[in-house]
């Protein structure tokens, strides 16, 4: 991946996040996952997810809000290729 495939940040609202997920094929965590070198809880945490026995948060704030909240990313690594996954 090259630094122009990465955005440095971006605002969605929550909704928007879980339909991203939702959209994604089975077993696109675990692959997401490999490919970044992460544990796949940190990605499921990433999509909103509440595992931090097991994941970490990465970038990633949650505030509430109208349609769910306001998600900001430090880093969209993740996203980004989640969007590629679906051909967003």
């Amino acid at each position: 991946m090259n630094q122009k495939d990465i955005t440095m940040e971006n605002t969605i609202t929550f909704n928007e996040l879980r339909k991203i997920k939702d959209q994604l094929p089975s077993g696109s965590m675990r692959q997401i996952a490999e490919k970044l070198h992460l544990d796949e809880e940190t990605v499921r945490n990433y999509f909103g997810g509440r595992n931090f026995d097991k994941g970490q948060s990465v970038g990633i704030h949650f505030e509430q809000g109208p349609d769910g909240g306001i998600v900001t990313f430090d880093d969209t690594t993740i996203l980004d290729l989640a969007k590629r996954m679906i051909n967003y």
